[in-house]
């Protein structure tokens, strides 16, 4: 798509091309971010770029940990936490720690494409579950999939590409299946929780914790969505303290960081996020841009679950192929993602982080195409 995006442009102009294929933020990280990077290039101090502990620098730990206890209410200190190159990292060091090979992970339909090359890096099987009409997690259904080889479910919250957030309700009805699916087949069943857009969120609608809901839960995230450093490769894995001997988790997690290839995560974004734990993008710009997109396809008969959080629409495709669908946009230089890569048949996601006035100037093309297709208000 971004090839496709670029062809695209090179024939027609970027003004004439609405390009929503790729979550790539648009907005610029926060003012606190650049003003820490300005101190620490003037910073003095000797070996500011040197190895460190593989996981990670002890005070960038100590600031995520603080947060981590604030929000969950758990005790969660810095042996705890590994910072790691991104959250895909982090969830490649989670998944190498906890499986052997032929250990099946749970993934909920729709998801992000990468996980199912992250577990099979890992020796892992995909087991793919649906979620509910409404994208929520569909607990029984996972309930019935569970099996004597499935160590680990991974969720995204807020989703990507439907933009729900899972409810605190279902997280805990999750939790009581999966403790009493590991009591039976005598190991526990991991929860891999993917959060980079977890302070995205809109309408007062909180991310759950996952450390107050799951007990065998790992958070892996990173600062690309919340503080718009997508390139900068710099998140971080915790471990719930409330895990079965999480000081073996903790050992499994540092060691994997080394043996992967990453070593450790880059020291000088360690040192400027220590700083930026309660910060963020603006948020009121995404949710301006998610009203104005969801405001206007759905008058024009577009049909979609509202956006919860994230900065992505997962509306319904309006013809049974999602990829003839993408195709028939793509006529009237509009570039979306089938749903069938996010294991989801029937449906496209755009990507709202963009220019607002991109998405003002596809109104039209979008209106076109809808009155193409037949779509009725």
């Amino acid at each position: 798509m971004f090839e496709e995006g670029d062809r695209l442009k090179k024939l027609y102009g970027e003004d004439k091309v609405y390009d929503f294929s790729i979550g790539n933020p648009n907005i610029e990280p926060p003012a606190a971010m650049k003003k820490i990077l300005r101190e620490l290039a003037d910073d003095p101090t000797p070996g500011m770029h040197r190895y460190m502990s593989n996981a990670g620098y002890a005070e960038t730990r100590r600031a995520v940990a603080e947060v981590l206890a604030e929000n969950s209410g758990r005790p969660v200190n810095e042996s705890h936490v590994v910072m790691t190159v991104g959250a895909s990292g982090a969830l490649n060091v989670s998944l190498k720690t906890i499986l052997d090979p032929g250990d099946e992970v749970m993934i909920l339909s729709p998801f992000f494409v990468e996980y199912k090359f992250y577990t099979e890096n890992h020796g892992g099987q995909v087991k793919v579950v649906d979620t509910r009409e409404d994208f929520q997690i569909d607990v029984d259904a996972i309930a019935q999939a569970i099996g004597p080889q499935t160590r680990a479910i991974i969720i995204n919250n807020p989703n990507n590409p439907t933009g729900v957030i899972y409810s605190a309700e279902s997280l805990d009805r999750l939790n009581a299946v999966l403790e009493s699916a590991s009591r039976q087949h005598g190991r526990p069943i991991y929860v891999l929780s993917d959060e980079p857009y977890a302070k995205i969120s809109y309408d007062g609608v909180k991310v759950p914790p996952i450390f107050k809901h799951i007990k065998y839960s790992l958070l892996c995230t990173s600062h690309s969505k919340d503080l718009a450093l997508p390139g900068e490769r710099i998140g971080y894995v915790a471990a719930n303290p409330d895990i079965d001997e999480v000081g073996l988790m903790m050992d499994g997690l540092i060691m994997s960081n080394r043996i992967l290839g990453f070593v450790n995560a880059p020291a000088l974004m360690q040192r400027i996020v220590a700083g930026l734990q309660r910060e963020s993008v603006n948020i009121a710009e995404y949710q301006e841009k998610r009203d104005l997109f969801y405001d206007n396809l759905t008058a024009m008969g577009y049909q979609m679950v509202k956006p919860q959080g994230a900065f992505y629409l997962f509306p319904r495709s309006p013809l049974p192929s999602c990829l003839e669908f993408a195709q028939k946009a793509a006529e009237k230089n509009i570039l979306v993602v089938p749903g069938v890569g996010f294991g989801k048949p029937g449906y496209f996601r755009i990507a709202f982080c963009v220019d607002k006035k991109m998405i003002q100037n596809s109104l039209p093309s979008f209106k076109a195409l809808a009155e193409e297709l037949g779509l009725k208000p």
